[in-house]
């Protein structure tokens, strides 16, 4: 076996020398093995071999590093990107394992390099066993019909139906269920959790049970839940109301249009008390898996820990969402008044003496004078207009609030109507079960990503979770908010976050997204007459999703030079996008952010781009799995989703399907027909 292995190096170090490869390098590789024959090991030619890149595929010209899924393999030689090597050393070239360096620790992290192509098959699905390749390439194939996914709810109901519970339920744990979700329940995801970290990617939980109802019925809870009983009060209708922040019938379905988000409609308060313990059952679910992962591995922005996402809309009455964003947007209308100029109050650098000058005409108000005494400010001007830590600490009522003085009268206008006591209450309840949830997660040491919704929610969203940040960000980043970079105003929004977290000293957390809402948000925007919230174009959403990302590496770099503590800013890049994760990659190179700084990490979702998610994590990169579970007669409007996203991506699948296949016909013809996985990496 001995002389086999010797002579199969020797071919492969022949094949790189009359390869089309740059001569020099080929032939030190070559006596670098003859060095290692002539000294007796064996080790010498693989380590050779492994320093071998070739051109990546699809005409990208990128660099492609090999190695195997046969063996852990402790490190890696990282090459010059000149070398190239004829396809048939690649294959052989990727049998071979590089051995740990001399006088590298022993029990040292395994790390591969990266393909930043993402064109290598071993490195994408090494983690799978060869069943789920297959199941995952019958799966993408059915996703690439148009009439199949068009009608997939339909067709999975009659499955049902012609099937019966127990053989429709093994037919989806051996498709599309089996494929998108991780499990039934916490107990049973475990599994997937524990071999998710050995190939070195950690879990973002989701319990991605919905309600299967009815258009009719989603629009009957939305429009219910969504009117205030105060609205027939004469003096509440406000003559400058936002269309915008007001449900209309037209998209009171939520769902419409929409692919790749969750929703929840309210019913009552006892529905959202449940959806609270759902997440918290998330956060047990992450921290008991994050107890096997040592503690001194587990710091940073990332932490080395688990994620559990939840949604505003699952824990309060959506109307209450609807008149907090207005009232923020009143805000900005009325500082844009005072002071000219657009944006949010921090960004305009006013003082409190800048405010008392302008209502100077006003004389001595004991209105104006209250007012004065809650605006928030420091050196740099004010912050907020309201005593936003308030609304998330105390019992303050909302309808007293948001009030501020009438620069003719000097009377205290109300930018919010007037909410009745129960709708107090319920708000409330909301804020109640969301720092619930928090101080959970802080007591887990999990942290918790609150994932963005639509326009007409989200100010009030980033509101209250900018708060959250600031009430238990003090230490780590534990609550993260989503931003969605299709918006126009994406930038400026994260932007005007991060220097609040600086200038009141919290960690800022930000999962940054393209968006889930962008068909339903114009086609709301056209039928009610509002300025249309999303970029022209995919490349506009693409060069602001990269603007906003530098911004926040330019900041992390900032104090990182200033022997600042850099994990006070932690960023998600949240995308399927391999040029943007490239673009990420690029950029932390370029500034000098490495991954072990962990303030910057990468998610996709459960069953899609495997080629990104775990080449990352095997490289030593904080990479994140998006994990829904649920059972599986509960999950198929998630899986319905999925079906339908996929199908909108079809060049995406198009590349994992080759890669898919080029792996299973690779262990095919190596006879690794029931090829285990088994992973040595510690996540970062």
């Amino acid at each position: 076996m001995a002389l086999l292995r010797s002579l199969s190096a020797q071919r492969t170090a022949i094949s790189l020398v009359y390869g089309k490869s740059n001569g020099s390098v080929a032939v030190a590789a070559c006596r670098s093995f003859q060095r290692g024959r002539r000294s007796g090991s064996e080790a010498a030619a693989p380590v050779a071999a492994s320093a071998v890149v070739a051109r990546g595929g699809d005409g990208a010209g990128g660099v492609r590093y090999l190695h195997s899924g046969d063996r852990p393999m402790q490190a890696s030689t990282v090459v010059q990107p000149e070398l190239v090597a004829t396809s048939e050393s690649v294959k052989r070239t990727t049998q071979q394992r590089s051995p740990p360096p001399a006088g590298s620790p022993a029990g040292s992290p395994q790390r591969d390099p990266l393909d930043v192509s993402f064109n290598d098959p071993i490195a994408a699905f090494k983690s799978k066993t060869t069943w789920e390749l297959m199941r995952a390439y019958l799966v993408y194939m059915i996703c690439s019909s148009e009439k199949l996914v068009e009608h997939n709810m339909t067709l999975l109901k009659l499955a049902r139906s012609l099937l019966g519970q127990k053989l429709f339920v093994l037919l989806m744990k051996s498709s599309f269920y089996g494929h998108f979700v991780a499990g039934e329940n916490r107990h049973t995801i475990v599994p997937a959790l524990e071999r998710l970290r050995s190939f070195g990617v950690k879990p973002i939980l989701d319990y991605s049970v919905e309600e299967d109802i009815s258009q009719e019925e989603a629009e009957k809870r939305e429009v219910e839940s969504s009117v205030s009983s105060a609205i027939d009060n004469k003096d509440n209708k406000e003559e400058d109301s936002m269309p915008q922040y007001h449900v209309d019938k037209s998209f009171a379905d939520r769902r419409y249009k929409v692919s790749s988000a969750r929703t929840y409609f309210y019913l009552n308060e006892a529905t959202c008390e449940r959806n609270m313990e759902i997440f918290i059952k998330c956060l047990e679910a992450v921290s008991v898996d994050d107890q096997k992962v040592p503690r001194a591995v587990a710091t940073g922005a990332t932490f080395g820990t688990g994620i559990t996402a939840i949604k505003l809309t699952a824990l309060g009455r959506p109307q209450l969402l609807l008149q907090l964003s207005e009232v923020i947007m009143r805000t900005r209308k009325y500082m844009e008044a005072m002071v000219g100029g657009e944006g949010n109050v921090l960004t305009h650098h006013k003082t409190i003496k800048d405010l008392e000058k302008y209502y100077a005409s006003l004389g001595d108000n004991k209105n104006v004078k209250d007012f004065l005494k809650n605006v928030t400010s420091d050196k740099e001007g004010i912050l907020h207009l309201f005593p936003w830590s308030g609304i998330v600490d105390e019992d303050s009522q909302l309808s007293d609030t948001f009030r501020v003085p009438d620069p003719q009268t000097g009377q205290m206008r109300r930018l919010i109507s007037q909410i009745p006591p129960k709708e107090e209450e319920m708000f409330r309840n909301m804020i109640r079960r969301l720092n619930t949830i928090v101080k959970a997660a802080a007591d887990l040491d999990v942290r918790i990503m609150v994932d963005a919704e639509q326009t007409y929610f989200q100010p009030a969203i980033s509101r209250i979770t900018l708060e959250m940040m600031r009430k238990y960000n003090k230490d780590k980043a534990i609550v993260f908010n989503t931003y969605q970079c299709y918006l126009r105003e994406a930038f400026r929004e994260v932007n005007t976050d991060m220097e609040q977290a600086k200038r009141q000293n919290f960690y800022f957390g930000a999962k940054l997204v393209r968006g889930a809402y962008m068909d339903q948000e114009r086609a709301r925007a056209q039928a009610l007459g509002y300025p249309d919230p999303v970029n022209p174009t995919f490349e506009a959403t693409t060069a602001m999703y990269h603007k906003t990302l530098s911004e926040c590496l330019r900041r992390i770099k900032l104090m990182k030079d200033s022997s600042e503590d850099a994990r006070k800013i932690g960023i998600m890049v949240a995308s399927h996008n391999e040029d943007t994760v490239r673009f990420a990659i690029q950029q932390m190179k370029e500034i000098g952010i490495s991954p072990e700084d962990k303030v910057i990490c990468f998610g996709q979702l459960l069953g899609m781009c495997d080629y990104i998610t775990f080449p990352l994590g095997q490289a030593g990169y904080s990479a994140y799995k998006y994990i829904p579970y649920g059972p599986v007669e509960e999950v198929l409007p998630y899986l319905s989703r999925r079906a339908q996203e996929n199908k909108g991506v079809l060049k995406k699948i198009k590349k994992e399907k080759r890669l898919l296949m080029s792996e299973i016909r690779r262990r095919l013809i190596r006879g690794q027909w029931f090829y285990k996985p088994k992973g040595n990496y510690v996540p970062i």
